[in-house]
């Protein structure tokens, strides 16, 4: 098969079309960095012009989603270490009925505007990059610093809680579209701690996150690349295979989640993942990284698939691993038939 360029490679592993090798990519925080829009810009481009990603996904401080509605951070000035919360912004029930759309273009949400802008001109449509956004139940978490206020207001005070969830959704549909506005191909859509059922019953998941994740959802229909991240052990990912994105993402070795087999099986979008973040890729050796990468081509068919690893990577990860895994998708010659990957 001829080559093709990286935006080729993965609309043609996005779609089920072959591919001339699988698209691979990782990301991960910079703390030091992230708190610009000129930092956050300079790290997501270094990142990807170090290891020639395939794709980017943009990952900044997980802070952003909340700073604007009050609560307030410290960074903690290390490589590898995310920042402290300071006060939040949701301590009581009125609280949550206080709140007020944004405007997306301001603010911590305008700073993450002008990353993707820097990133965009620089990138000059080499590559697709896609913008991480939290789904409104994720940010409202954030809001009253952590799950568990989130968990009380389920029980006692669920009105005022879907009230809250409204405001966040409209804003978050908002800045979605402003993200495309500003050159993102998509976006990288996370329930992150929710659709666990660590953290929910399946019933609270359908009450509180899946009309409001819809909401931003649809806000960005026609992107040309928008990825679910279904987070964390035990996940719901298999209840949310409607949602209208483009590929799922998951930690397909983690404790209680379906494998890529399991999902490939049922639906007929993409899937990525495939590489432990937690454990193979941050504490193994690379050929044990390798060997878990070239498991997950093998599972795939190397067909509706991106290799990365299963979520974020540690700040410790050693480049050495990030480098086997490149060398697993890049020595891997797909064949044409349905019949997979061959070394």
């Amino acid at each position: 098969m001829p080559s093709m360029t990286k935006l080729q490679r993965v609309q043609a592993a996005l779609a089920g079309h072959p591919v001339d090798r699988v698209p691979v990519s990782a990301w991960g925080h910079d703390f030091r960095r992230e708190w610009t829009a000129e930092g956050l810009a300079q790290a997501t481009l270094d990142a990807y012009r170090r290891y020639d990603w395939d794709f980017i996904k943009v990952n900044p401080r997980a802070t952003y989603y909340a700073e604007d509605w009050g609560c307030r951070f410290q960074p903690s000035g290390r490589d590898d270490q995310g920042p402290d919360l300071v006060e939040a912004a949701v301590k009581s029930p009125a609280d949550l009925r206080r709140l007020r759309p944004l405007d997306p273009t301001k603010g911590a949400y305008g700073q993450q505007l002008a990353a993707l802008r820097l990133i965009g001109r620089e990138m000059a449509g080499q590559a697709a990059f896609i913008q991480t956004v939290f789904s409104p139940l994720a940010v409202a978490s954030r809001l009253a610093g952590g799950r568990q206020p989130i968990r009380q207001y389920m029980d006692e005070a669920p009105q005022d809680l879907e009230a809250a969830l409204s405001v966040i959704a409209e804003t978050l549909a908002a800045y979605a579209r402003a993200c495309l506005d500003a050159g993102a191909s998509g976006i990288f859509f996370a329930p992150v701690e929710w659709a666990t059922r660590d953290s929910c019953s399946d019933e609270q998941y359908q009450r509180f996150g899946r009309p409001y994740d819809l909401l931003v959802l649809a806000a960005v229909q026609g992107a040309q690349f928008n990825l679910l991240h279904v987070c964390r052990n035990n996940n719901m990912l298999e209840s949310l295979l409607d949602y209208p994105v483009h590929a799922f993402h998951w930690a397909a070795t983690g404790t209680g989640n379906p494998s890529l087999k399991d999902i490939l099986a049922k639906t007929d979008k993409a899937v990525a993942g495939g590489v432990s973040h937690d454990t193979t890729l941050v504490d193994g050796r690379p050929h044990q990284v390798a060997a878990e990468a070239r498991q997950a081509l093998s599972a795939s068919g190397g067909r509706r698939f991106l290799l990365t690893p299963g979520c974020s990577i540690s700040p410790q990860t050693p480049e050495a691993n990030l480098r086997a895994m490149i060398e697993v998708a890049r020595g891997i010659h797909l064949e044409r038939s349905e019949g997979g990957a061959s070394a």
